[in-house]
C-alpha cells in the first residue's frame, strides 16, 4: 500500500508538470459542493461526525469488532469492566501472584495501570450497547467532529472541511484508533479541542469554548498526561500572553468569563483525578501508573531520568520484559548513536500513520517554494511551535506509538492544509500545476481507502503491526479468542494455568481476567512451581484444570498434567472432555 501511494503521488506530480488542467471540470464541481456545506459550520462538524461511524458501521462485514491483543488492551478493557459495574477498582485477590500480568496492578488494588479516560469510554460502551467496541467507535466519530471544529477555527471553512474528511479516511475507520481498545482517539479529540478553543476564547470569550478548553485538558490528564501537558503548554503561554498582554481585556472581565470557570473546572477535574488516585492506590497524589514502574520497572519512563534496582520478580517472562528489554531500550537510547537511531524509528512510525506519501507531498513542496519565518502569518507560527514543543517531548520519551502523539493530530493536519493553500498558488511555466496537485491529494487519498476496502478482493498485500499505518490489516491474535471460545463452550469452570518458554519477551499475553476473578468461567493464570499450583488447584476446586503451552506453535492446551498428550488441538479437546 506504501508503494501504491507513492506511485500515486508521483503520477499526480508528473500530471501536474504536463498536464495540469485535467479533469478540473470534475473538480470544480466537488470543490463548489464541499465549499456550499462548509458555510454550514455546525452541519459540516455534525456530517463529518456521522460519516465516520456510517463508514465503520458499512465495513463491518470485511472490518469485524476487534479481538484485543496488546497488553494495554486487557489493561483498558479491565477499566472498563469495572466502571461498567458500578465500581472504582476491586480489591486484591488473595492468589493475586498466580495473575500477575503487563499493565495491570495486582496491589494495592486490582486495577489497570493507565488513566480511567480510556476505561470509561470502553465503559460506555459495555453499559449502552454490551460491547465496548461501541465505546471505540463512537469516539472515533466525535474524534473526526472535533478536528473538524478545531481546523474552523484555524483555517478557511472549506479548507477545514477538507482536513476534517482527511481524518476520517486516514485515522476514522482502518486506522488501529478505530479497529483496537488501544486508545488514540480520546486524546486526538482533547488535543483538537483544546487548541480549537483558543483563538475562540481571545476572539469571544464565551463561557462554552472555556469550557471545551477545560475539557480537552482534563481529557489530556486522563489519558495521555505526560503528552498532554507538554502539548498544553504553548496553549497556556499563549493564553496568559493574551490575557496580561498590552491588549488585554480589563482583569475583571477576563477573570469572570475565562480564568474563574476554568479554574473551577480544572480544580473539579483534579479532585476527581485525586478521589480516583486515593481509591486505586491509596494515594491521592500516587498514579496508578507510578506504582506498575514502582512494582516491576527498572528503566524510566523519561530518558533523563536514572533506572532503579530491579525489584523481586515472581515470573520470569515478566522479568525479561523489564529488567532486559527495557533496560536494552533505555541504555541504547540514552547513547547519542542510539538516540538518533530510537528517533528516527519513531519518526518512522509517525509519519507512516500521520502523513504517508500523500499528506507529506504539500509539506515538501511548500518548502522547496521557500520557507521564511517572517512571512508566515503569526498562527501558523504559533501552530509550528506548538507541534515543535510536542515533538521534543516525545523523543525524550523511552517508548512511542502514534496514540502517543495522538493530541498532535489537529497540529498535523492543520499544517498540512496550510501547506497545501501555499501549494496551490504553484505555477509551472505559467500553468497552475499546484492547484491540481492540491486537488489530487485529497483523492489519491480517497483513492487508497477504497483500495482498503478492496484489498481483499484485489489480493493486495497489508502491513500486519501492533501500530502500523492507517491501511494495516486486521491484527492476528496468537489463538487466546479462540481458546477462550472453546473453553466457553465446555460446561462447567475452567482453570487454566499458561507456561510460557521462559527466555521469551511477550508481545502478547495470556493471562487477564475479568474484574471479578472468583466468578468467571474461565480464570488464566501463570504457571509456578508444583507446589504453588497445587496451592492455586485448591483454592479453585471443582473447576477443570487445563496447562496451555503458550509458546508453541501451535498453542497446545492440555488437561493439567498430561503434557505428553499428542491430542492437543483446543478443538480436539473440547471435544474430547464432552465425550
Amino acid at each position: 500500500m506504501l508503494l501504491i501511494e507513492s506511485g500515486l503521488v508521483a503520477v499526480a506530480v508528473l500530471v501536474a508538470v504536463v498536464y495540469p488542467g485535467a479533469a478540473s471540470h470534475f473538480f470544480g464541481k466537488i470543490e463548489h459542493g464541499v465549499s456550499q456545506l462548509a458555510r454550514r459550520r455546525g452541519l459540516s462538524v455534525l456530517v463529518v461526525g456521522v460519516t465516520t461511524l456510517s463508514l465503520r458501521l458499512a465495513l463491518l462485514p470485511i472490518l469485524s469488532v476487534p479481538t484485543p491483543l496488546v497488553h494495554d488492551e486487557f489493561g483498558y478493557l479491565l477499566a472498563a469492566e469495572t466502571f461498567a459495574h458500578g465500581r472504582i477498582t476491586n480489591p486484591t485477590h488473595p492468589m493475586w501472584t498466580h495473575f500477575e500480568t503487563f499493565s495491570i496492578l495486582q496491589k494495592p488494588t486490582y486495577q489497570s495501570y493507565a488513566q480511567p479516560a480510556q476505561g470509561l469510554v470502553l465503559a460506555a460502551g459495555q453499559a449502552i450497547a454490551a460491547h465496548p467496541f461501541w465505546g471505540v467507535w463512537l469516539s472515533t466519530g466525535i474524534m473526526c467532529a472535533a478536528i473538524c471544529w478545531m481546523l474552523q477555527a484555524w483555517l478557511p471553512a472549506e479548507w477545514a472541511l477538507l482536513g476534517a474528511f482527511l481524518a476520517v479516511v486516514r485515522f476514522g475507520v482502518f486506522s488501529y484508533w478505530a479497529n483496537s481498545y488501544w486508545g488514540g482517539a480520546l486524546a486526538a479529540t482533547a488535543g483538537a479541542l483544546v487548541v480549537g478553543a483558543l483563538p475562540r476564547i481571545k476572539e469571544h470569550q464565551r463561557l462554552r469554548d472555556v469550557l471545551l478548553l477545560a475539557t480537552g485538558l482534563g481529557i489530556l490528564a486522563n489519558s495521555r498526561p505526560y503528552e498532554g501537558l507538554v502539548f498544553s503548554l504553548p496553549v497556556a503561554v499563549a493564553l496568559f500572553a493574551w490575557l496580561f498582554g498590552k491588549d488585554h481585556l480589563p482583569f475583571h472581565i477576563s477573570f469572570r468569563r475565562v480564568v474563574m470557570p476554568l479554574c473551577v473546572v480544572l480544580a473539579v477535574t483534579a479532585a476527581g483525578m485525586g478521589y480516583y488516585f486515593w481509591r486505586v492506590t491509596g494515594n491521592p497524589f500516587r498514579l496508578p501508573y507510578q506504582v506498575e514502574r514502582e512494582t516491576y520497572g527498572v528503566a524510566p519512563y523519561l530518558l533523563w531520568q536514572s533506572s532503579k534496582p530491579q525489584p523481586i520478580y515472581h515470573h520470569k517472562d515478566i522479568q525479561n520484559v523489564y529488567a532486559n528489554a527495557e533496560v536494552t531500550l533505555y541504555q541504547v537510547s540514552r547513547t547519542p548513536v542510539g538516540f538518533v537511531y530510537v528517533s528516527a524509528a519513531k519518526a518512522w512510525d509517525a509519519w507512516r500513520f500521520f502523513l504517508g506519501p500523500a499528506l507529506t507531498l504539500p509539506v515538501l513542496m511548500a518548502s522547496l517554494m521557500g520557507f521564511s519565518w517572517r512571512r508566515i502569518s503569526e498562527r501558523t507560527r504559533f501552530l509550528l511551535l506548538a507541534f515543535a514543543v510536542s515533538i521534543a517531548g516525545l523523543l525524550l520519551e523511552l517508548f512511542f506509538f502514534p496514540h502517543y502523539a495522538a493530541p498532535l493530530t489537529c497540529l498535523i493536519l492543520a499544517l498540512v492544509l496550510i501547506a497545501m493553500r501555499r501549494l496551490r498558488l504553484w505555477q509551472w511555466h505559467g500553468n497552475p500545476s499546484g492547484l491540481f496537485l492540491t486537488r489530487a491529494i485529497p483523492a489519491i487519498c480517497v483513492t487508497m481507502f477504497l483500495l482498503r476496502v478492496s484489498a481483499a478482493t484485489l489480493h493486495i498485500p497489508l502491513t500486519r503491526s501492533r501500530a502500523a499505518a492507517w491501511y494495516q490489516a486486521e491484527r492476528l491474535t496468537p489463538g487466546r479468542s479462540e481458546i477462550l471460545s472453546e473453553l466457553q463452550r465446555l460446561p462447567g469452570e475452567q482453570l487454566v494455568i499458561v507456561r510460557y518458554n521462559p527466555h521469551r519477551i511477550p508481545d502478547e499475553e495470556w493471562v487477564y481476567n475479568q474484574a471479578d476473578i472468583d466468578s468467571a468461567k474461565i480464570v488464566w493464570a501463570r504457571d509456578m512451581s508444583p507446589a504453588e499450583n497445587e496451592e492455586l488447584i485448591g483454592y479453585y476446586a471443582g473447576r477443570h484444570v487445563w496447562l496451555l503451552e503458550a509458546d508453541a506453535r501451535p498453542p497446545r492446551l492440555l488437561p493439567y498434567g498430561e503434557a505428553d498428550l499428542t491430542d492437543t488441538h483446543p478443538v480436539a479437546q473440547s471435544r474430547k472432555l464432552s465425550r
